[in-house]
């Protein structure tokens, strides 16, 4: 039902996925970034940015992490940020995030993933409950945007939530 296709930096024939990844991402731009935000910097995040397509390669949004936690033996956790084409809401999402998740921790040995948004967006909400995230608590007054104080809600699934096994990260 959906791939996830890497885009390594320069060194990939999924660039021409680029014009529609900002595409999205200037649609959804007020539910992504704070006042704070300069320009969406894709370069930066090639390494661990995935363009999400449905079985014809027909662009679906992207996903990508940042801010990791870990070391050079495991990673613990990560920040997601996921963004997809209105055409895809619905199942298409909640399916392609269940696997893209389990990715999270099969491939990449996560034990958290967490998720970072406003409070005002009910759809990311409702996705991350519907797919196994808690709702960990609210940063008050944590940025700033359209010039006002903006909380921030942080939402997490764990490791555990697919596996009963606990994973040794010493």
């Amino acid at each position: 039902m959906c791939k996830f296709k890497s885009i390594k930096f320069l060194s990939d024939t999924y660039l021409h996925y680029i014009p529609q990844i900002v595409n999205c991402y200037a649609k959804y731009a007020k539910y992504l970034q704070d006042d704070y935000a300069n320009n969406f910097d894709f370069f930066v995040l090639f390494q661990n940015f995935w363009v999400i397509t449905d079985y014809s390669d027909n662009f679906m949004g992207f996903v990508y992490l940042d801010n990791f936690i870990g070391n050079e033996k495991s990673n613990f956790s990560a920040e997601i940020t996921v963004c997809f084409d209105k055409k895809a809401w619905g199942s298409f999402v909640r399916y392609s995030a269940k696997l893209f998740l389990k990715k999270c921790f099969d491939e990449f040995g996560f034990y958290k993933i967490k998720a970072l948004i406003f409070p005002d967006n009910f759809r990311v909400k409702k996705l991350l409950t519907n797919v196994g995230f808690e709702f960990e608590t609210t940063l008050p007054d944590a940025t700033l945007r359209k010039g006002k104080a903006q909380n921030i809600d942080i939402y997490s699934i764990k490791r555990t939530y697919y596996y009963k096994d606990e994973v040794n990260y010493d």
